[in-house]
């Protein structure tokens, strides 16, 4: 039994054409007939009789109502033919359209685009969302072989016709519904073109699929397909494309309605579903209402889903309340048109490949065999000249129907049942066409051999005779597209893939191909216009689909260096594939005379409209951005001072660049960690030597962040010496900043003893924080070397201490930018370490200092590597004789200090007292007060220790001293 009731509601839903519009009794046969289906399937005829029967009701009653209801689907050839049928026929003056009410200014722009292009509305600064779902963007896409273009199309070329938009606005949107994601479920990842909507929200006319899961499952497994695309083609647009208006009116509704009936019960879907139609019935209401329209001469156009509505404001009868529309928000929306294509629309709506172009390719065949005149916008960018291209062949019958008025419709024909013969009558087998097929399988195989397969004509007509095979099994005399493509599979492609493309992907090609949109010059906003005009001088064809190369001499053509000023900001801005520089560079204070540029800008047209939505002119929008960036709730120092910098690279700007810099300020007093320390070093000596060396005198904001800079370091430093999350690089960096700009920050008033203080008040843990603790002080002078060369020999003789030696020399080299004097000390260290340690101990040891000098100061071990060139021998031979200049200073030193004191007699203590002032100076810092000066009456030696010995540990100066004075 389950599979009779199967094979019977297939049967209702994959049947041929045949039969006209319903209203009143008429259905009362077919009504009687489904009832009677239901009691002997369930027994009862309460649920599933409730279903089939409301399909009816619901067909009844929109085929009743006064306004003319027209269902379509989204990308339908189908409805594309039968619209176009109907507007010749009824020549309506008002058309009621699906489509985002907000969006109507932008239809005009169409006629200067080629198709596919899609309707946006973007905000980039929202208020009354989620910040986090910055920026909005819907996009509605729109195509030649679709219902809303016929519609557009006809009111926009037809005097005396109205168009209006009544879907509720791109803000009501994203208020009514949560942002989902761009590709539907079971889609594939897009590619390139298929990344031309971006994560925008997709809103079309006629999403017409089923929402419950198992009725799709259902309907594909017994129609022998393997995706919904290839069941809506065989078993709607094949028996629908020539069916009548009447035919063709009610099964789609009656389809809409299926799929409405039997749906999840999701309430938040179905709460705005209702809401949207609702929204338009009462924007129908209101206009109506404004003009005085005659209902008999409108007409109201939505997907069948919508049609079958049961909202109590359905229909211009209804006595429920008009609905209450929310305000919008106070998001500022931009409008505009973007570049669209068939892969993109399919992989946002969840359509399968090749879809959208086998839709396209049916469209034009079906034209050619209906002989039906479909409408086209006059002076487009697909080379038509009116509405009418077939017209055109007749004499132009379709422009004289333009230039005059519509005629009035005829009274309505009475309402007779159709739907009973469609859904019972067996199917309408289209006959084989041998030519088209046998045109299909030369053409795959020419691409095929094109693409490196080894093709023949074997293969052509295995193809041949696989298509009608599979067809015959799948109940169709006719092999569709998705026969040929499947049979193409099965008898060319063998185990690998020569090439890019797949046999698939070469019938999808050969059947249309991903046509991609384009908008034309009149229709881009006034920033890519903009940008076009400018880059003029270089040639180029910048509405070409195709990368092209730029070749920028600015020495022999100087007038080329605003397009080069132009580049580097589009680079800046846009994504890189679509500006990206192959020679050349532009950084802070240097600029190449020659440069290459690769522009791919034709098929990045929705980056640059995007743009225009932000400001008019690319300096406003750049402006903007870097203001943006360093407002933004999470900018940071080091994220102001690269916008200062990308306002003097790119724009020049030195009262921007204050601007910038006095905020970099802020956020630097205001930074509570050091994670961005290394950042913003690199970046202000970068502004300093910058200003220097072009003024002469640095601004004010430089010096306000060195100032700042120095009390809020010192403050901190002993902080990030203890703070573990702190890493050694950003206290080194921290340190550098302290030391480095040591100078400028005492010029601007800032107190030495603060970084003193700092420093004594560190504590470090980790060995590489102490390291470059010991360091600092040795460059501060609190630490003398050879008590440094003491604490480092005795980790070297501390078996407990060698494993963390590479901690040490980590610290040490990450100090050799604020102390670059002690780069022979690192070398020395190392090679004492190499000398000393046992091979056991060494060989562990290297790879982790390897490791740990790589990881965390890469950039400095350059300096080591030079230091150690200049301290040991050049060649091997030298080597043996060799003796480390540390060692050399070491045996020097005993001797010095075992050299007689100085003489008891002579100029020195003469010297020393016929000048006390400076020896006075030098003993209050030693704590030594003036005892020194009691010196023997004979000129003997002075009898204070503390000079006594230093006049015996430094003889030499002494000595040298006293020669000049001799």
């Amino acid at each position: 039994m389950d599979t009779d009731i199967d094979t019977d509601m297939d049967t209702a839903l994959t049947t041929g054409p045949g039969g006209g519009p319903v209203g009143g009794g008429a259905f009362a046969a077919l009504r009687a007939q489904l009832l009677d289906a239901a009691k002997a399937f369930t027994g009862e005829p309460d649920a599933l009789a409730g279903i089939l029967t409301g399909i009816v009701d619901d067909v009844d009653r929109a085929l009743a109502e006064r306004l003319e209801i027209f269902p379509v689907c989204h990308h339908s050839p189908a409805s594309a033919l039968a619209m176009a049928r109907r507007l010749r026929e009824k020549r309506p003056e008002v058309i009621y359209l699906e489509l985002c009410e907000d969006m109507r200014p932008l239809l005009d722009e169409l006629r200067n685009c080629r198709l596919p292009v899609a309707l946006q509305a973007f905000a980039a600064e929202i208020d009354g969302f989620p910040a986090e779902w910055a920026p909005l963007s819907v996009v509605a896409p729109i195509t030649e072989a679709s219902a809303e273009y016929q519609a557009i199309a006809y009111a926009l070329e037809t005097p005396g016709v109205e168009l209006v938009l009544v879907d509720r606005s791109a803000d009501h949107v994203f208020q009514w519904e949560p942002r989902r994601p761009a590709a539907g479920p079971g889609a594939e990842a897009p590619d390139e073109e298929a990344a031309l909507h971006g994560d925008a929200v997709g809103v079309e006319i006629g999403d017409l699929r089923p929402r419950f899961a198992d009725l799709e499952a259902h309907l594909l497994r017994h129609g022998r397909v393997r995706h919904w695309s290839e069941w809506w083609d065989q078993y709607v647009e094949q028996p629908l494309s020539g069916a009548d208006y009447a035919t063709y009116r009610q099964v789609m509704i009656m389809i809409g309605s299926l799929f409405r009936r039997l749906r999840p019960d999701d309430t938040e879907r179905l709460r705005v579903d209702e809401d949207r139609e609702r929204y338009m019935w009462t924007r129908i209401r209101e206009h109506l209402a404004a003009t005085g329209a005659d209902p008999e001469r409108c007409m109201y156009v939505c997907g069948a889903f919508h049609a079958a509505s049961r909202v109590e404001q359905f229909g211009l009868d209804s006595d429920a309340p008009p609905f209450a529309i929310p305000p919008r928000t106070g998001t500022r929306w931009l409008y505009g048109l973007i570049p669209s294509s068939h892969s993109a629309i399919e992989a946002q709506f969840g359509l399968a490949p090749g879809s959208v172009s086998i839709a396209a390719a049916t469209f034009a065949k079906a034209v050619r065999r209906t002989r039906v005149t479909p409408f086209r916008l006059r002076g487009g960018k697909d080379g038509t000249d009116g509405t009418d291209g077939a017209a055109a062949k007749g004499g132009g019958r379709g422009r004289a129907a333009r230039r005059t008025a519509a005629p009035a419709p005829a009274a309505s024909e009475p309402v007779t049942d159709r739907l009973s013969g469609f859904l019972t009558g067996p199917p309408a087998l289209d006959p084989l066409d041998e030519a088209e097929l046998r045109d299909w399988c030369v053409e795959i195989v020419r691409l095929a051999r094109r693409n490196g397969y080894q093709a023949s004509t074997a293969d052509a007509i295995a193809v041949f005779e696989t298509s009608i095979l599979l067809a015959g099994l799948r109940d169709r005399a006719r092999p569709t597209p998705y026969d040929f493509q499947d049979a193409a599979v099965t008898c060319i492609e063998k185990d690998t893939v020569p090439g890019r493309r797949d046999i698939r992907r070469l019938c999808e090609i050969m059947l249309g191909g991903d046509r991609a949109g384009q908008v034309g010059y009149d229709a881009l906003p006034p920033l890519a216009r903009d940008v076009h005009d400018r880059l003029a001088p270089l040639g180029l064809d910048l509405q070409k689909r195709t990368i092209q190369r730029a070749l920028l001499d600015l020495r022999a053509d100087p007038h080329l260096e605003p397009c080069s000023r132009l580049l580097w900001m589009l680079r800046y801005l846009l994504p890189d594939r679509a500006i990206r520089p192959i020679m050349g560079e532009l950084r802070l204070g240097e600029r190449s005379i020659q440069e290459s540029w690769d522009l791919d800008i034709g098929r990045n047209q929705r980056a640059i409209i995007e743009l225009g939505y932000e400001g008019v002119t690319v300096e406003q929008v750049l402006e903007r951005r870097l203001r943006r960036a360093v407002h933004d709730p999470k900018a940071t120092a080091a994220t102001a001072l690269a916008a200062v910098e990308d306002a003097l690279v790119f724009l020049g700007s030195r009262r921007l660049a204050d601007e910038l810099g006095a905020r970099a300020v802020e956020l630097l007093a205001a930074e509570r960690t050091v994670d961005h320390a290394p950042e913003v070093l690199r970046r202000i000596r970068r502004l300093l030597a910058h200003h220097r060396s072009t003024g002469p005198e640095l601004p004010a904001w430089c010096q306000a962040f060195v100032a700042t800079g120095y009390a809020h370091y010192c403050t901190l430093l002993p902080t990030a010496f203890a703070d573990d999350a702190a890493n050694v690089r950003q206290v080194a960096a921290m340190l550098s900043f302290l030391v480095t700009l040591e100078n400028l920050a005492i010029s601007l008033g800032c107190d030495r003893a603060q970084l003193e203080i700092a420093v004594r008040q560190a504590r470090p843990e980790g060995a590489a924080k102490t390291a470059l603790l010991w360091a600092a002080r040795t460059q501060l002078g609190l630490l003398p070397r050879e008590e440094l060369r003491a604490r480092c020999d005795e980790l070297l003789g501390n078996p407990l201490t060698v494993p963390s030696v590479p901690e040490y020399v980590s610290g040490f080299v990450q100090a050799l930018d604020l102390a670059p004097g002690l780069t022979p000390f690192v070398v020395e260290l190392l090679s004492k370490a190499f000398a000393r340690l046992p091979d056991a101990v060494l060989l562990p040891w290297l790879p982790r200092l390897i490791a740990t000098l790589r990881a965390q100061a890469a950039e400095l071990v350059p300096l080591l590597v030079r230091e150690a060139g200049r301290t040991f021998p050049a060649d091997l031979a030298a080597l043996d004789a060799w003796t480390p200049p540390w060692a050399a200073a070491r045996a020097a030193r005993p001797a010095r200090a075992s050299a007689p004191a100085a003489p008891a007699s002579g100029p020195v203590p003469g010297l020393l007292a016929g000048h006390p002032a400076a020896t006075d100076a030098v003993a209050r810092l030693l704590g030594c007060g003036t005892g020194w000066r009691a010196v023997p009456a004979g000129g003997g030696p002075a009898t204070h220790p503390a000079l006594a010995g230093l006049l015996a540990a430094h003889p030499a100066t002494a000595e040298a001293v006293a020669s000049l004075v001799a």
